[in-house]
């Protein structure tokens, strides 16, 4: 079993910024796929930003790309999303989520671990 805990969340103001961080246990955190999702009330979750084991590949929607930076230490067990020029559209709970996989990819549905989830509101 994975537990993913997400923390950072916050409610901020248009144009700063907020780093997400995403700590993990229970499974071998070198070897997994990363990846932020986010859900705004009345929307389905969708995909942020993911990050291959080895930090190599990375992936982003394209609503962010430019914007946020995602990342990993996998000796501390984290990974962090850097969230600049935040905008009131990025409002949202953010979910860390993990898969049993090294490769990045796009799709929630390949993401078998999820974390609670933490909000970030983003005043305009």
């Amino acid at each position: 079993q994975v537990q993913l805990i997400e923390s950072g969340g916050g409610l901020v103001q248009a144009g700063d910024s907020l780093r997400l961080s995403c700590a993990a246990s229970g499974r071998t955190f070198s070897s997994s796929a990363m990846g932020w999702f986010r859900q705004a009330p009345g929307k389905e979750r969708e995909f942020v930003a993911s990050i291959g084991a080895n930090s190599v590949i990375t992936k982003f929607a394209d609503s962010v790309k430019g914007r946020f930076t995602i990342s990993r230490d996998n000796a501390k067990n984290t990974m962090y999303l850097q969230m600049n020029s935040l905008k009131h559209e990025d409002t949202a709970v953010y979910y860390c989520a993990a898969r049993a996989y090294p490769i990045a990819t796009m799709t929630l549905n390949s993401f078998a671990y999820w974390g609670q989830g933490t909000q970030v509101t983003v005043s305009s």
